[in-house]
């Protein structure tokens, strides 16, 4: 599909997110490019660990949001959950079926920007997961926060929501990445950009974009939708595992596990 001009792109989706997300390539080797990536079955596991158990005798339904191919969505239905995969990529939600299928699995798609989540009713889904850092796929601070709040009026009082971000200051562990800090800064200075935007090139695409947080500012997000954070995780830089407490050290990343109050 022909990209859209700027003024016509979906609410907190960037030129390069358009591109990857309608790319049929990107979905068909998906998996075979992340084999081997830790984080892609370390944050399955804090899932597992981290999401309450399926209720006995009714359903319990999980949104996946940025469900991609499925690599989430489909080992939660084998353990008994049912679960919405909801993600822009009409590609990604394509290959999601087939392998459910041929696992034998349900998973019920939804193609939506996240950003958009409106046409969905209050309360309806138990517990929510936005993982392998989809949410700093979102562009604009703005925008980032009414997906959150949007989750958040989606989930049932007591659900979960399980998050996993970048974190901005791991830049400095990679060559340029002092640079990259300095330039960053300085563009959100003087122009939209936010504090942690990141455009890059991407398997074939020139402006894929990324966000990194700081503690603080994910933290913060977080609780101005709502959210009471209960657990918070750091990850290591090679995504493998959880830092422990007394590690002092350059977190990757972040691994978050909120509470929607009554």
């Amino acid at each position: 599909m022909v990209r859209p001009p700027l003024w016509q792109l979906p609410p907190g989706v960037s030129p390069g997110t358009w591109d990857y997300t309608h790319n049929q390539s990107i979905a068909d080797t998906y998996e075979t490019f992340l084999a081997g990536t830790p984080l892609v079955q370390a944050d399955l596991r804090w899932v597992q660990d981290a999401l309450p158990p399926p209720r006995q005798g009714e359903p319990t339904l999980v949104a996946d949001l940025g469900c991609g191919n499925g690599r989430s969505a489909i080992p939660l239905a084998a353990q008994g959950y049912r679960v919405w995969g909801l993600d822009l990529s009409q590609p990604m939600l394509q290959s999601m079926l087939a392998a459910a299928a041929q696992q034998q699995v349900e998973v019920w798609p939804l193609r939506v920007n996240l950003v958009q989540l409106d046409g969905i009713g209050d309360q309806v889904v138990d517990h929510a997961v936005c993982l392998f850092s989809t949410l700093g796929m979102i562009r604009g601070r703005k925008h980032r926060r009414r997906f959150l709040a949007q989750v958040h009026r989606i989930v049932r009082p007591g659900g979960v929501l399980i998050v996993h971000a970048h974190n901005r200051l791991s830049w400095l562990r990679h060559p340029g990445g002092l640079r990259r800090t300095l330039a960053s800064a300085w563009k959100a200075l003087t122009s939209d950009d936010d504090f942690g935007d990141h455009v890059y090139a991407y398997r074939n695409l020139a402006d894929m974009y990324l966000h990194s947080f700081s503690a603080r500012e994910l933290a913060a997000d977080l609780r101005a939708a709502g959210w009471q954070i209960d657990r918070w995780k750091r990850v290591s830089l090679t995504g493998d595992r959880l830092l422990k407490s007394h590690e002092v050290t350059i977190a990757g990343g972040f691994f978050v596990v909120c509470q929607r109050s009554a």
